[in-house]
């Protein structure tokens, strides 16, 4: 039976899933995630260039290549550059200055071959997510991000491409396991944006082949799991390689960019410069505290940053269920440990939290409905499992059920109950 893909390219992981047709008025079919890499339906949103063997390697695969230490040049949370300058620069790939574009048409290269290889089928067509706002200050640059995301698809082979919100997606798909009307708020956290959709959902209502009506509000931000991770960064182990140091005659301090670049996932590969270095042997000669940036320097020339950033996020997902927790990054030549509790860190991310509680309150005033209006609240994505964020989305509905859902392939999964209605 044919069969149609969503695909969430997410900036932490991706996953794709296959829509199937049914007849007019008939329930939908529960989608089918595909296995992306081994057994599993995720794959990080990750590209390792191994400039030792020549060899691009996606996912997994990727971050195993590059916490071993090879030769090349790793890429990560590329969709977090859409819509900014950056898309408009090039970056240096071995000897080969590539567009973020095509990298980003690269990685979906990828995906679309398994798909292909999966289905014994010419993938032409898809339907992929969208956060409600790639970017938040300008609405110009949220159109450039979607026709640059659609661009880098075309680049994969793709060639009939549909965009659905994100938070819309995640609705479509709890509507398979509802049994009667409800009134169901999205809370989707995901590594670079929060996304929130207020949508009416019941089993008829699924048959029905245009949902628009069904969609009460939406609303985004540009905050995701990666802003807590940078922030995690910044507060708790960018002070251990120089951030806050002052110079030895006590006169100002040192710059504080290199430390916000080196915790910011997507920014970290523009540190590797000749410049950069020597800014940051400069700076050692002034400093009150040159040991600090002995630590920094290490991660240049070893092109360490986004280990150092794996080790934070890491710590980020032990305190969802710790109290208090150390991160720890160690390979040859330094080893750096912080402590962190869940109260630091909450304190540090308040700020973000503020921010998704914002958008909450702007979809239902977009709706025009009060919190005791709402049935279900959705929690999806993996930021979505960060305590302060769910106690955020949940405690202005003590009435609403907090509805299960898969946190990574719920999005994925209801891409693909809208492909197979919008293609069929």
């Amino acid at each position: 039976m044919k069969s149609f893909p969503g695909l969430d390219f997410g900036t932490t992981n991706s996953t794709l899933a296959l829509g199937t047709p049914v007849p007019a008025g008939a329930s939908p079919v529960p989608p089918r995630l595909l296995a992306l890499e081994g057994e599993a339906p995720t794959i990080p949103s990750a590209l390792f260039f191994n400039l030792e063997d020549g060899i691009t390697r996606f996912g997994r695969a990727a971050v195993a290549d590059y916490v071993d230490g090879a030769d090349g040049r790793f890429m990560r949370a590329l969709k977090s550059i859409l819509g900014t300058s950056l898309m408009k620069e090039k970056t240096l790939v071995g000897r080969e200055r590539v567009s973020f574009e095509v990298l980003i048409g690269r990685f979906l290269t990828h995906l679309r071959e398994t798909l292909e290889r999966d289905t014994d089928a010419p993938a032409n067509s898809v339907v992929m997510g969208r956060p409600v706002r790639f970017v938040d200050e300008s609405d110009a640059a949220d159109r450039d991000a979607e026709n640059q995301l659609a661009s880098a698809a075309r680049e994969a082979g793709f060639r009939h491409i549909e965009f659905q919100y994100e938070p819309v997606a995640a609705a479509l798909f709890h509507e398979t396991r509802v049994s009667a009307e409800e009134l169901a708020l999205v809370v989707d956290i995901g590594g670079g944006t929060s996304d929130f959709a207020l949508v009416r959902v019941s089993p008829e209502r699924a048959r029905a082949p245009d949902r628009r009506e069904d969609i009460l509000a939406f609303s985004g931000v540009h905050v995701g799991g990666t802003d807590f991770d940078r922030l995690l960064n910044i507060a708790r182990m960018q002070p251990e390689f120089g951030l806050g140091s002052e110079t030895s005659d006590g006169k100002r301090r040192l710059p504080v960019w290199y430390f916000n670049d080196m915790a910011t996932w997507h920014r970290i590969n523009f540190l590797y410069s000749p410049k950069v270095l020597a800014d940051i042997r400069g700076l050692k000669r002034e400093a009150a505290e040159p040991g600090k940036l002995d630590r920094f320097e290490h991660l240049l020339l070893n092109r360490s940053g986004h280990r150092l950033a794996g080790a934070v996020e890491a710590a980020k997902i032990r305190l969802t269920d710790e109290e208090a927790t150390t991160i720890r990054f160690a390979e040859p030549g330094l080893t750096v440990e912080a402590p962190a509790s869940r109260l630091e860190f909450e304190a540090a991310t308040r700020e973000l939290v503020s921010r998704i509680e914002g958008a909450i309150d702007a979809v239902l005033a977009g709706a025009g409905v009060g919190a005791d209006a709402v049935d279900a609240v959705i929690l999806t994505g993996g930021g979505a499992q960060v305590p302060a964020v769910s106690r955020a989305a949940t405690a202005r509905f003590p009435h609403a059920r907090v509805a299960p859902a898969d946190a990574f392939g719920a999005v994925g999964m209801g891409l693909g109950l809208d492909a197979a209605r919008r293609f069929n």
